[in-house]
């Protein structure tokens, strides 16, 4: 996959099948969307997925809080799509002031050559997020692409949304995350070296610092699979602090994966929350924590058993 980022000047060839948005979470419904632009390809058009950096929230001080996905994750996930081309595009003070029809002209039609765009009612873009639906349809036929509408996806009534994503994680309503991404909610990264207190009572762990603006569902013990080196594995893992054994206020991703015991420092992984189990609290002491975490991995052996 071509990433353009950091610049905006830039002049692509031949022609593209674009899809706008922030994509955080890239759910079901960013996912429908996805899926239009991608069956071009079979027409000989190369996928394009346009986005901000940063995103228009973090410029303009309105961020709501922490994303569901990192920049690294959402570039993996695009990759492993098939999308050709992602563009993160510059935002600052000057390219946010673009009128909406100049979007269009220049960025859309002459530096990306979009010759199909996949949207949805709410796309926005240009100066105050002026460009619409609409305005991309009036433009059409004049700038030589065909726009298609893409309709919203529901679960149990609602609108999907990278918003509803997050009121679910931060619930940590592990289920219902998953029936809205589509898959279970993931945290990606390198395995560094933890406290090894695992090891010394013959449970070692595989241990993550997610990135500072990624979101995690509420500190405590879920059920958990983890995805290395093309393979699955079953496990439990801790979100939090670790109280009983460190004092560090640095909150990681500790798992416990069923059986495995091999050195992974500086392997690239991802554990997958399946189910919250219990919250994250403090023992009285190293015996009545390995107590309970036997207990974690007995109950999580049985819910591997019967999970789907």
């Amino acid at each position: 996959m071509q990433i353009i980022q950091g610049t905006a000047d830039f002049v692509l060839e031949g022609k593209n099948a674009v899809a706008i948005g922030k994509f955080d979470g890239i759910h079901q419904g960013h996912q429908k969307l996805l899926r239009c632009i991608l069956e071009q390809k079979e027409a000989g058009y190369k996928a394009l997925v346009f986005t901000f950096n940063p995103p228009p929230s973090v410029l303009f001080g309105t961020a709501s809080g922490k994303e569901l996905m990192t920049r690294e994750e959402k570039r993996a996930a695009f990759s492993k799509m098939g999308i050709d081309i992602l563009i993160e595009f510059p935002l600052n003070h000057k390219t946010a002031a673009i009128e909406p029809q100049d979007f269009i002209e220049s960025v859309l039609a002459y530096r990306m050559k979009a010759a199909y765009i996949a949207a949805g009612t709410d796309v926005s873009f240009g100066a105050k997020g002026a460009g619409n639906y609409m305005l991309l349809k009036s433009m059409a036929a004049f700038c030589g692409y065909e726009l298609q509408l893409i309709d919203k996806v529901c679960y149990n009534g609602r609108e999907i949304s990278s918003t509803y994503v997050r009121e679910e994680v931060e619930k940590g309503h592990m289920r219902e995350v998953k029936a809205l991404l589509g898959t279970p909610y993931g945290i990606c990264g390198r395995v560094v070296h933890g406290k090894r207190f695992g090891r010394t009572i013959g449970m070692p762990t595989v241990n993550l610092l997610p990135g500072r603006n990624k979101l995690l569902p509420p500190n405590g013990v879920y059920y958990s699979e983890v995805l290395m080196d093309g393979k699955g594995y079953k496990g439990i893992t801790n979100i939090g602090y670790k109280p009983t054994v460190s004092e560090e206020m640095q909150i990681g991703a500790e798992t416990y994966i069923y059986g495995f015991d091999q050195e992974v420092y500086g392997k690239e992984i991802t554990v997958r929350l399946l189910e919250f189990k219990r919250p994250e609290r403090k023992f009285a002491g190293k015996e009545e924590l390995k107590a309970q975490m036997m207990k974690d991995i007995e109950d999580g052996m049985t819910f591997h058993t019967g999970y789907k």
